[in-house]
């Protein structure tokens, strides 16, 4: 049996730049963010080194607490909403041409493009008494006079839903387009409706990508920052308004380092998660 070839450095060369990077914009800044969560806040003036669990013990304060269990239901209810919008329109737009195919996915692309300012503008304009949606309302006859529709937890949840809805669309759109249709015509044959059949068939197949997908948009909600702030009102505000509230307004570093330290372990717990869910499926 042949010995094993030596490894040199050129066999690690294609992973340094990646781990270099890692190291560089993760690693390194998260550890800063660490250690300043455990500082200590000195009035007048800005921090010290110290090692102290009063900020921690802060964030479980009932109005911390609440924030936090607000961005986790708000994050929640986004992802959900977009999975049960995105699972029937992939699975629509999968059954189309391909021409008509791209021209979809392009126009998904297209909302990616777009900054959370604009989406913010745009949507804030379309909810205002003045130039939105209930203008054409009125004019139909539908309600008796234009009215603002933010700021409101309605208006924060249906932007933030525009807003993720394509990562969805496009993180399920390749395991739709593998689903084999002559599943769903086999059922349709043996006397199920297109809705039956799509749930107790489609929907089962694809748990993992749905699940999967779950995931990845609650992670991407929960850091919604500008959403909350442009379309809702102060208790519609999550908890990375209160990070950026706390770090530059109300210059208490410490703090806004321990929120955001229990951010990034949630969101690194949760894409672990969607990885070994991943790795399952591939496995099955």
């Amino acid at each position: 049996m042949a010995s094993a070839r030596k490894r040199s450095l050129s066999d690690y060369l294609p992973v340094l730049f990646p781990a270099l990077m890692l190291t560089v914009f993760f690693v390194a800044p998260f550890g800063i963010m660490l250690s300043v969560s455990f500082f200590q806040r000195i009035q007048g003036a800005f921090y010290e080194p110290a090692f102290v669990l009063d900020n921690y013990a802060r964030f479980l304060t009932l109005f911390f607490a609440g924030r936090l269990a607000f961005s986790l239901f708000l994050a929640a209810l986004v992802a959900v909403v977009c999975v049960a919008v995105g699972l029937p329109f992939t699975y629509q737009l999968t059954r189309l041409s391909r021409r008509l195919q791209v021209f979809w996915l392009v126009g998904l692309l297209s909302i990616l493009s777009l900054s959370e300012v604009i989406i913010g503008f745009a949507w804030s304009t379309l909810f205002s008494r003045t130039a939105g949606i209930t203008n054409i309302f009125a004019a139909l006859g539908l309600m008796d006079e234009a009215i603002s529709l933010s700021p409101s937890f309605e208006a924060v949840l249906t932007g933030m839903v525009y807003q993720a809805l394509p990562y969805a669309v496009l993180v399920l759109y390749p395991s739709v387009a593998r689903l084999d249709p002559s599943l769903v015509e086999a059922a349709r044959t043996l006397g199920a409706s297109p809705i039956r059949a799509f749930f107790n068939l489609v929907v089962p197949v694809l748990r993992n990508a749905l699940l999967a997908t779950l995931i990845m948009v609650f992670v991407f909600a929960l850091g919604s920052y500008l959403l909350p702030q442009l379309l809702g009102r102060p208790q519609h505000w999550t908890l990375s308004v209160l990070i950026t509230d706390q770090a530059i307004y109300q210059s208490n570093m410490p703090f806004a380092a321990a929120m955001a330290v229990f951010l990034v372990l949630v969101s690194l717990a949760l894409i672990g998660l969607s990885l070994t869910i991943g790795r399952r499926g591939a496995a099955t």
